[in-house]
């Protein structure tokens, strides 16, 4: 079986980390989050990945081959010389997805995180015969998104009603496909829209079913929701009582420390938060609801919640970090700094304190 990932473009709403790499390479609990659906595939039996991408390639590929030989699955890249929506790359990479077997190929959007039920979708897309299935998740505003209207027995699609004014059902689309090749000719090469026109249409022929993801569902392309699914994920490691998650009397909730990172005596840390590779937090320090990149150094009683500090950054003594706080890669906050949701663009030291939420250039 084969996979494409629609890895898109710049990732603008994850800035300012994703100035110093691609929105796929950076860390979501530890691991790249295009790492989390690449394993998944993985572990179904999918054998070849295709990355959609018009940003970077040589960066993904370089990184990518690494996993590629630890993991034993081939990863190509399909690059779009411009942006083509989110079905022209279909058209694109269709010799890559498309060979003599005629079995159905996975679509994910890179942004997805959730438990991947990609076997339950294969036994899905079998079970009805149609052309194409997709995952949906229910959520507690549809009025924000794409509504799926679908028939509940047997998750047949009738239609899609984009962000509804009256209620129509609570049922969007999570961004995981299960499709047969021949979708791919309803296609054309040029700027499209996966959502808007292809799927319409197959569910006019009443050939597109939905299955409703059993567990946690987040779209962690920018920060608030990159916090909450960090929350959702770490809660579902809990629920399989995995051994990552860290313990100890220092630890509230759930937590997960790479197994490299130093934590001082002291220190209060969780719940949901995720401390990476290399990290050092000396004594005394609190940490909630906030992710630690690589390399950081948190200094002596200082407070982090709510924010993501990004690769080998330094939080100061006495500082204290709060409200969606973004530091990019190498920003250094001095000693007894306060930051109310600033958000610094990398290689910044901050001398004085950001009262309010702020971009720092």
């Amino acid at each position: 079986m084969k996979a494409l990932i629609l890895v898109g473009g710049f990732g603008t709403r994850l800035r300012p980390l994703t100035l110093s790499v691609p929105k796929p390479l950076v860390e979501f609990a530890n691991k790249p989050m295009i790492l989390h659906q690449i394993e998944a595939l993985k572990a179904i039996g999918v054998t070849e990945v295709v990355l959609a991408i018009n940003y970077q390639p040589e960066v993904m590929l370089n990184f990518l081959k690494e996993f590629e030989t630890k993991l034993g699955i081939k990863i190509t890249c399909s690059q779009e010389t411009e942006p083509l929506g989110t079905a022209g790359p279909l058209a694109l990479a269709r010799d890559n997805l498309v060979d003599d077997s005629g079995e159905p190929f996975f679509v994910l959007n890179s942004d997805v995180i959730s438990e991947y039920p990609l076997q339950e979708m294969i036994d899905f897309h079998k079970s009805h015969g149609g052309e194409a299935s997709i995952l949906v998740t229910k959520v507690d505003e549809p009025s924000k998104y794409g509504v799926v209207v679908m028939e509940e027995s047997t998750g047949q699609v009738e239609r899609f009603v984009e962000k509804p004014k009256v209620f129509v059902g609570n049922k969007i689309n999570a961004g995981i496909y299960l499709l047969n090749p021949s979708v791919l000719d309803q296609i054309e090469l040029r700027p499209t829209s996966i959502e808007k026109e292809v799927f319409p249409n197959i569910a006019a022929e009443k050939k597109l079913y939905a299955m409703v993801l059993p567990g946690f569902w987040m779209d962690i392309g920018q920060p608030r929701d990159y916090i909450t699914g960090l929350r959702l994920y770490l809660d579902s490691l809990k629920k399989k009582s995995s051994p990552k998650l860290a313990f100890g009397p220092h630890i509230i909730g759930n937590v997960l420390v790479d197994e490299s990172a130093k934590i001082g005596e002291g220190c209060l840390i969780g719940p949901d938060v995720a401390i990476g590779s290399g990290c050092i937090v000396e004594s005394g320090v609190r940490l909630s609801r906030c992710t630690i990149m690589r390399g950081v150094r948190v200094k002596k009683h200082a407070c982090i919640s709510s924010s993501i500090i990004g690769w080998h950054s330094t939080v100061g003594q006495w500082a204290r970090v709060e409200n969606m706080t973004i530091l990019g890669e190498d920003v250094h906050v001095c000693d007894e700094i306060y930051s109310n949701g600033g958000v610094v663009l990398p290689h910044k030291e901050i001398k004085s304190s950001i009262l309010n939420p702020e971009i720092v250039m």
